[in-house]
C-alpha cells in the first residue's frame, strides 16, 4: 500500500558514491525533489542514495550500472533491483519515492531480488512480467502505465501511440510486456504510419484504456 507523505518537515539523507552527503529537511515531496535534483546533477558519481531513516526505506540510483535499487525495511535489508532503460528515469524514480516511499515505485517497472535475473534478455524479462498480469483490470493498468511513461494520443484521437519517438532498441522489456498484454486484452494494433520512429507501437483507442490512461495522466 502506498505510504502517504506525512505532513510537516521530513528529513532525508542524500549520499553519493564519491563520498559527498547532505542532510535535508523538507516540507513536501516537491521540495525534496528539487533538493535532490540539485544534488544529483551536481555530481558525477556511480551511485546516489536517498535514505528515509524514520521509515527505514532507501532508494539507490546506480547510473554507472543502469540500475536502481530499493530497500523497504532497514531492519531486514533485502534490496530489489530494477534495470533502467533510459537515463531520464532516475529523477522521476526519486520523485515517486519522495511521494510514497518504496510503494510508489511498484509500477515503475519490473523489480528483481537477485541481480542475476537482470542478465536475462529484455524480452525474456518482459515476458515474465507480462505473465504476472492475469486479470483484465491489472493488464489494463499496466498498459496504461507503459503509455503514461512514454506515449501520446495521435492528433486524430483514434490511436494510442506507445514509445513515442523511440527507437526499436529502446524499452525492449516494456515493449514485450505491452505486446503480450494488448493481445491478452484484444486491443487492436495497427501499422505505424510512414515516418514514425521504429520503436513506436500504435493501437486503436479503447474505452477501457481511456479510463486507465486518464488516471495515469
Amino acid at each position: 500500500m502506498a505510504r502517504p507523505y506525512a505532513p510537516g518537515p521530513k528529513q532525508f539523507v542524500f549520499a553519493a558514491g564519491d563520498g559527498k552527503d547532505q542532510q535535508v529537511s523538507v516540507g513536501d515531496p516537491q521540495e525534496a525533489y528539487v533538493a535532490f535534483s540539485a544534488f544529483f546533477r551536481g555530481g558525477d558519481a556511480d551511485t546516489y542514495t536517498i535514505d528515509d531513516e524514520p521509515s527505514g526505506q532507501s532508494l539507490i540510483l546506480m547510473p554507472g550500472q543502469g540500475l536502481i535499487s530499493r530497500i523497504k525495511d532497514a531492519d531486514r535489508p533485502r534490496p530489489e533491483y530494477l534495470q533502467i532503460g533510459r537515463a531520464n528515469r532516475y529523477l522521476p524514480s526519486a520523485m515517486l519515492f519522495f511521494e510514497n516511499g518504496c510503494a510508489g515505485l511498484d509500477h515503475f517497472g519490473q523489480w528483481f531480488s537477485d541481480l542475476a535475473d537482470l542478465d536475462a534478455s529484455p524480452e525474456t524479462r518482459g515476458a515474465a512480467r507480462a505473465a504476472t498480469f492475469t486479470t483484465e483490470a491489472a493488464a489494463i493498468e499496466e498498459v496504461a502505465r507503459i503509455w503514461a511513461d512514454s506515449g501520446c494520443v495521435d492528433p486524430s484521437d483514434q490511436y494510442y501511440v506507445f514509445f513515442d519517438s523511440h527507437d526499436v532498441d529502446d524499452d525492449r522489456a516494456d515493449r514485450a510486456v505491452l505486446l503480450t498484454l494488448i493481445e491478452f486484452l484484444g486491443v487492436t494494433r495497427v501499422d505505424a504510419p510512414s515516418g514514425a520512429a521504429g520503436g513506436e507501437v500504435w493501437v486503436r483507442t479503447d474505452p477501457r484504456l481511456d479510463a486507465a490512461a486518464a488516471r495515469w495522466s
